[in-house]
């Protein structure tokens, strides 16, 4: 076998994969952890199905589709929110995902990614079905909570 078709070394591939797992581990955390962490400076009301929800799902979308790429929203919509389907609240989650997803994706820098989000969330509304406004629901449908 020639050097340049050698097979490369078993532990070799086992470190490549233990660095590829390690990182996979490790983009979850960051990007709950950047938005957690706006999330609790934001003073937004509505922790669930809210004004800070939507900032929550926006911003999180805006961040994988800055750093990846707008698929991964895409694919996490499709399993976390079922794509939008079966309550009012997966239906405002998904368009939410969307709309933060298009916004990371435009962006040229981290701070127009988020300056996106919050101009998006100022001018969001209740039950706005437009792609380029974030929604949420009824203040009688919030809940106080983290998630």
């Amino acid at each position: 076998m020639s050097p340049a078709t050698k097979k490369p070394a078993r532990g070799s591939i086992l470190r490549a994969a233990c660095w590829t797992g390690a990182v996979a581990a490790v983009y979850p955390v960051f990007v709950l952890g950047f938005v957690y962490s706006q999330f609790f400076t934001a003073g937004l009301p509505g922790g669930r199905h809210g004004p800070a929800d939507a900032y929550r799902h926006s911003l999180a979308s805006a961040v994988v589709a800055y750093t990846l790429h707008p698929r991964c929203v895409d694919w996490v919509t499709a399993v976390m929110e079922r794509d939008g389907r079966g309550s009012a609240a997966r239906v405002m989650d998904a368009h939410n995902n969307r709309l933060g997803a298009r916004i990371g994706a435009q962006a040229d820098s981290w701070h127009t990614m988020r300056r996106g989000i919050a101009d998006a969330v100022a001018r969001g509304a209740i039950n706005a079905t437009s792609p380029e406004q974030i929604t949420w629901l009824a203040p009688d449908a919030w809940q106080e909570r983290l998630y």
